[in-house]
């Protein structure tokens, strides 16, 4: 049975095996990214037209003799590293711990770059003012590339499992070699005419600066600025930025990456389509139990001006204020003949007889005036009485049965009916007359104008 290693004894074998083979190299390159964190120590790239290797310059290392002082390692330096080679097990990256990095020059081509980037940014190419966004979902894309590059097969693989689908037409142009730079050009000067994209894509796969070099001219530069249309550039690897990239409207990292900021994925808008359907089921949920709510509350507002209710409520007043009438009369009778009977006490007690008689005629006379107050005060609660009796028998729904007419009413809650649109055809109703009531079943309805 073969022998199954793990990730660390593997690493730990590569790297033994590496620091055996090359305990000390001497490599050239361009340096490319720098890094200079706070610890003092040094992280860059060198390159070359086919390769990149990782470089780490430990603080204690940069003062040796014949090597670049710190400052002068920048972007686009020709140097020669010595060191020995190692494994960085956290990462599982091979990497050179340099120990001399002597300088052979900044490269030609970069500073033609730095010079170019230069001119142009003074020129305003550059401002971020000026960019556009990408438009949202775009369904018509120009792409400026070489037909056969592994670059536009690898967009176009991307987009086909993106967004709702578009539509792409290629411009075809050189993107290598010394007549790429005007192609490039012109092939954007042809899209941009035609008007018939809402983007313009560029593509390119990585390379070194040489093979890049096209993207870095000024025509091409100049085109992409003057382009009436967003223009998004994915040419190289994540370390490589060309003046196009600069001078685009944005700029991806590789051909794969642009396809990504154009559309996202195709699971993602399904997955979002289902969230809007469920919010919209909810809302419209919620919208019909407030509706029903609302009904609700209008029927039991509509149930209070009912004839029925109407009727009963007036019936409740007649007998409280009947209940009042009755007690304020006893009360003011009781009033009274306790009065008389105090006043009796005091005359029979404190009188002779002569004084008696001398006083009857009062008391006959207070008597009657008594019986009158009383009298008077019974009338007016039975005329008051008499009046709200004649106002509930006004109110009283029964009352029109006794001059030929007759109530009708749903058998199914029992409603009285006031318009045809509360009925319709099949509804069973009960037609009620003085002289008793029978049922009927609606044939059709029909409405006065």
């Amino acid at each position: 049975m073969p022998r199954i290693f793990s990730v660390s004894e593997l690493t730990r074998g590569v790297k033994e095996l590496l620091e055996s083979e090359f305990p000390f190299v001497w490599i050239k390159g361009q340096v490319g990214t720098v890094a200079r964190p706070g610890s003092g120590h040094i992280y860059f790239t060198l390159k070359d037209e086919r390769s990149v290797l990782n470089v780490v310059w430990f603080r204690a290392n940069q003062t040796g003799p014949g090597s670049v002082s710190s400052p002068e390692l920048i972007t686009g330096l020709d140097v020669v590293c010595a060191g020995r080679l190692t494994v960085y097990g956290p990462r599982g990256v091979y990497q050179l711990v340099a120990e001399l990095v002597q300088s052979e020059g900044v490269g030609r081509l970069h500073l033609e770059f730095e010079a170019l980037k230069r001119k142009l940014s003074q020129e305003g190419l550059f401002e971020a003012e000026r960019k556009r966004p990408l438009p949202p979902h775009p369904t018509r894309v120009g792409l400026i590339t070489a037909p056969s590059g592994a670059a536009l097969k690898d967009f176009l693989r991307l987009a086909a499992d993106r967004g709702r689908g578009a539509t792409f037409r290629i411009y075809p142009s050189l993107v290598q070699g010394p007549e790429a730079g005007q192609a490039l050009a012109s092939a954007l000067e042809e899209a941009c005419l035609e008007g018939w994209a809402e983007v313009l894509v560029l593509l390119r796969g990585g390379g070194s600066l040489e093979d890049l070099w096209p993207f870095n001219t000024e025509p091409v530069a100049r085109a992409v600025a003057a382009s009436p249309v967003p223009i998004l550039t994915g040419v190289g690897h994540e370390i490589d930025v060309t003046i196009a990239d600069l001078a685009a409207d944005v700029r991806a990292s590789t051909p794969s990456h642009a396809a990504q900021m154009l559309w996202p994925e195709r699971s993602v808008l399904v997955q979002q389509v289902d969230e809007l359907g469920t919010s919209l089921l909810q809302a419209w949920e919620a919208r019909i139990r407030d509706e029903r709510r609302r009904l609700k509350e209008t029927e039991r507002a509509l149930s209070w001006l009912s004839p029925a209710k109407l009727l009963q409520r007036f019936s409740e007043r007649a007998d409280f204020l009947a209940h009042r009438l009755d007690q304020a009369g006893r009360t003011f009778r009781a009033e009274k003949e306790a009065a008389l009977e105090t006043l009796l006490r005091r005359i029979i007690s404190a009188s002779p007889a002569g004084y008696w008689e001398l006083r009857r005629a009062d008391i006959e006379h207070a008597g009657k005036r008594l019986l009158l107050a009383i009298t008077a005060l019974s009338r007016g609660k039975e005329e008051q009485i008499g009046s709200l009796d004649k106002q509930l028998q006004a109110l009283d729904p029964e009352r029109p049965l006794d001059r030929g007419f007759a109530l009708v009413s749903r058998v199914s809650d029992g409603s009285l009916l006031r318009s045809p649109g509360q009925v319709k055809p099949g509804d069973l109703l009960r037609i009620r007359l003085r002289q008793g009531s029978f049922s009927a079943r609606v044939a059709e309805r029909e409405e006065s104008g």
